[in-house]
């Protein structure tokens, strides 16, 4: 049984997805990764960490989901007494400077824009891994 939290990955796009869970795959990440592959799906794993599920160890949101968007989620996540304090990273290709502004006031972490390319998002997978999931101290 893995003792690390997991990392829920908030994705639509299967290429995306594939590009992330293979660019952690590389790191050695520890951190079980879970994927929703639009908001709807992310929203329902609201009840499960209420009852006592391991919540993660950080959102990787994308902002542009079907069902219900990113922002939405993050919206709904920050409001929450018991959830809030999970690191959600905004992880989108919106470089709008009114999305940057949206996630921020809605309680984003870190807003990062997808890069372009299996190498960059490999440094972007590391880093996110390091800080994180090593470095960063969760509430317990």
């Amino acid at each position: 049984m893995n003792s690390c939290p997991p990392i829920l990955l908030v994705e639509d796009n299967p290429l995306d997805v594939d590009l992330t869970l293979r660019a952690f795959q590389r790191c050695k990440l520890d951190n079980p990764i879970l994927v929703a592959r639009d908001g709807e799906e992310a929203l329902a794993w609201v009840p499960r960490w209420e009852s006592g599920e391991t919540q993660p160890a950080v959102i990787l949101l994308d902002l542009k989901l079907p069902k219900v968007d990113g922002l939405a989620v993050l919206r709904t996540l920050k409001v929450h007494a018991e959830l809030r304090r999970i690191p959600v990273v905004a992880l989108t290709t919106s470089r709008e400077n009114r999305d940057i502004q949206a996630a921020y006031d809605l309680g984003a972490n870190s807003y990062i824009v997808k890069p372009v390319g299996f190498d960059n998002f490999m440094d972007v997978a590391q880093q996110v891994e390091l800080y994180w999931c090593v470095l960063n101290e969760l509430s317990q």
